[in-house]
């Protein structure tokens, strides 16, 4: 009964779960009044969700509505539309707005709306002062306070008469933004506005302008004077001129004035209102300049232009010579072009300082070669003290004759190779000039202190020319030549071969002699001999004058079967291999003499036995046993003979014995007949069996020997 019970329960429970079947058709999202509203004005954002269901029955449903993927609206409802409520719209509800519903384990989500709320709200500009001094700071503050970061806020500064000077400032966390601004000469009355800013989907909204702040801005300190005595136009060298710089400060406190030229500060005061500065005026103090005061971040410049006259010109130093050669005399004349009345001086320039020579205006002197350098002379006017051009003077000892030499260090190259040459001059004044000759020949000319190279790439074998060298300076005795360099030309070693007497096979115990020769080669040359193992060993050396060497071993053993080459060379430094041959050391004759009479003493000793067994064995028969025993003889005779061809390649031992004894067998059967046949048998195997086997054996023993490839 409980069972049929709880079949009847589930099944209506079966029944009724089939019964509640829904789907999600669509989600969708809208905006009241439209996607676009304007700053201030209400809107909705509606969500609805359209379902089928498989019978009537209530559904709850879960409302999520997100702003650019953040939580904004939730609710529940019985039906399937929800509605977010905003009063009043703000820039800050721009965004994507998605909704999501869920329904009994279902969840479905809307595409994404993008709702644009147009417009900004006004921002406010406040300043921490309205009424401040040139070089201060104002601290301005603009803020967005209905409006959500990230923002960018623009300040304004607004002189009379000028363009506003825009100041824009990103905040990415806040809805304010705080600037400082620096209050700069000129600054008489300022106005300052500011206004927001925000980018929309790549487009940039501005906000309307802020009200306007005005600040007034008092001068601390009037723009300074700057005056001259004599006038700037009216000055000239040697004259004393003395600058003055004043101002008018509002309160004397941290002001300073600074006097400078081309940035460089001439003078400076502080806490005072007036500033001196005097000096000999001179053609280098001819420029601008600039007074500056400053207090605190204020500051105020005046420029002055001053031109100084020309005195005197620069004086020049004349030279008899500027190049001569050493003890020989130099004049040097110091003169000012319409001008007579002065203090000369000449000066040796130097590194560690110059050199005063005279306080007069020629100056006469024997140079040496440390009198090489360079010289001026000096002015005086009126305290004015003008210098000359230098004027460089050279003073030169000959050159000494040059040596030619290899760089290498002996005299000689090697063919295809370059020949480097040095031609070196110990004394005299440089730059000196050398030449290089090949023969009579300029192969190439180089300007160094002491020394110079050539390198000679075009060396040929029968070349005869010598090489010689020379060098000069700009002292008058002239040239130099060195000694005439010969060179020797060294042929490298080429096509080494290798020979041997005898060649291929030595019998063992007897000498050999190896022959290395080459096609060419510069002398002496060095041959060396060389048995090819794992490691390479030397043999022997020799350096002859000639171009093959001979290297006698007077006995050869079983051991030195190998291969063989040599090695030659010269001064070239080239080592040139032979192609190896190969010696074979094989047994002398008269040992394989030994060997072959062993061989034949023991086939011999083998035959004797083999007889001697025969006849005992030929004793102990009978008539009647005799002839079978010839008669089977005879019959295996004949039929081995037909069964066997001769073959005269093959070696078998013996066969000439079974050979000759079936032909004296057969010629004797046809004349005595066959009642001689036994008889004839017997007698045959008595003779073969006592001569022949010795005879056939040394018959084919000799065979042998003379077809090996050690037989001679």
């Amino acid at each position: 009964m409980y069972l049929a019970l709880l079949v009847i329960f589930l099944q209506f429970s079966e029944l009724y779960t089939q019964d509640k079947v829904f789907t999600f058709n669509t989600v969708e999202i809208k905006v009241e009044p439209s996607v676009k509203v304007r700053n201030g004005a209400p809107m909705s954002i509606i969500c609805h969700a359209d379902i089928s269901k498989s019978a009537d029955f209530q559904l709850k449903y879960n409302f999520t509505i997100f702003k650019d993927h953040k939580l904004v609206f939730m609710t529940v409802s019985d039906t399937g539309d929800a509605q977010y409520e905003v009063p009043v719209a703000k820039s800050s509800d721009t965004g994507d707005y998605q909704c999501t519903v869920k329904a009994d384990k279902k969840t479905r989500s809307s595409d994404p709306v993008h709702v644009w709320v147009t417009g900004m709200t006004k921002p406010t500009l406040t300043a921490d002062k309205r009424d401040v001094l040139e070089g201060e700071v104002v601290k301005l503050r603009c803020e967005l306070p209905e409006e959500d970061p990230p923002l960018q806020f623009c300040f304004r500064k607004i002189k009379t008469n000028s363009t506003p000077r825009e100041t824009c400032v990103p905040e990415s966390y806040t809805n304010f933004s705080v600037l400082e601004v620096s209050v700069e000469e000129g600054d008489n009355i300022l106005q300052f506005d500011c206004f927001g800013r925000r980018n929309v989907k790549l487009e940039w909204e501005d906000s309307a302008h802020s009200n306007k702040t005005l600040v007034t801005v008092r001068e601390p300190f009037i723009k300074p004077t700057l005056t001259t005595v004599p006038s700037s136009n009216n000055v000239t060298e040697g004259d004393q001129i003395q600058f003055e710089c004043s101002t008018v400060v509002v309160e004397m406190r941290d002001i300073e004035i600074i006097l400078q030229k081309n940035k460089s500060i001439l003078n400076s005061v502080q806490d005072k209102k007036l500033l001196r500065y005097s000096t000999v005026a001179t053609l280098e103090d001819s420029g601008e300049y600039l007074c500056k005061v400053e207090q605190g971040g204020a500051s105020k410049t005046t420029k002055l232009n001053v031109v100084v006259s020309e005195l005197f010109p620069k004086p020049t130093l004349v030279a008899s010579m500027t190049k001569l050669d050493k003890n020989k005399e130099l004049i040097l004349n110091c003169s000012i072009n319409g001008f007579q009345t002065a203090n000369f001086s000449i000066i040796r320039k130097n590194a560690n300082g110059d050199i005063p020579l005279k306080n007069s205006q020629t100056l006469k002197m024997r140079v040496n070669v440390n009198d090489t350098g360079s010289y001026t002379c000096k002015a005086e006017v009126k305290g004015i003290v003008k210098e000359s051009k230098p004027v460089r003077i050279n003073v030169y000892a000959p050159v000494s004759k040059p040596t030619l030499s290899v760089a290498g260090g002996l005299p000689e190259v090697v063919l295809g190779k370059p020949l480097q040459l040095i031609c070196h001059s110990v004394m005299g004044t440089p730059p000196k000039t050398f030449r290089f000759y090949k023969g009579d020949d300029v192969e190439k000319i180089v300007i160094n202190d002491t020394y110079a190279t050539f390198l000679d790439e075009n060396i040929r074998l029968n070349d005869q020319r010598g090489y010689r060298c020379d060098a000069r300076n700009n002292h008058s005795s002239g040239v130099k030549t060195s000694d005439i360099l010969n060179v020797t030309v060294i042929v490298p070693v080429r096509d080494a071969s290798l020979g041997s007497v005898p060649y291929g096979e030595v019998e063992d115990g007897s000498e050999i002699a190896f022959l290395c020769s080459v096609k060419e080669g510069s002398l002496p040359i060095l041959f060396r001999f060389f048995k090819k193992t794992d490691n390479e060993v030397l043999l022997f050396e020799k350096i002859e004058h000639r171009d093959r060497a001979m290297w006698h071993k007077e006995t050869m053993k079983r051991q030195d079967t190998g291969t063989y080459y040599c090695v030659a060379s010269n001064r070239a430094n080239v080592d040139v291999r032979s192609q190896p041959i190969t010696i074979s050391v094989i047994l002398a004759a008269w040992k394989k003499g030994v060997v072959a009479a062993l061989v034949l003493i023991t086939i011999a000793g083998a035959g004797a036995l083999a007889l001697w067994w025969f006849l005992r064995k030929k004793k102990k028969a009978k008539g009647p046993s005799m002839e079978m025993s010839g008669s089977a003889l005879a019959a295996n005779l004949t039929s081995e003979k037909l069964a066997r061809q001769p073959n005269d390649g093959d070696y078998y031992s013996g066969s000439g014995y079974i050979e000759d004894s079936e032909n004296h067998m057969k010629s004797t059967d046809e004349s005595k007949g066959p009642d001689l046949e036994s008889a004839e048998v017997e007698y045959t195997e008595v003779e073969v069996s006592t001569l022949d086997p010795h005879r056939d054996s040394m018959e084919n023993r000799h065979s042998r020997i003379s077809g090996h490839p050690d037989a001679t």
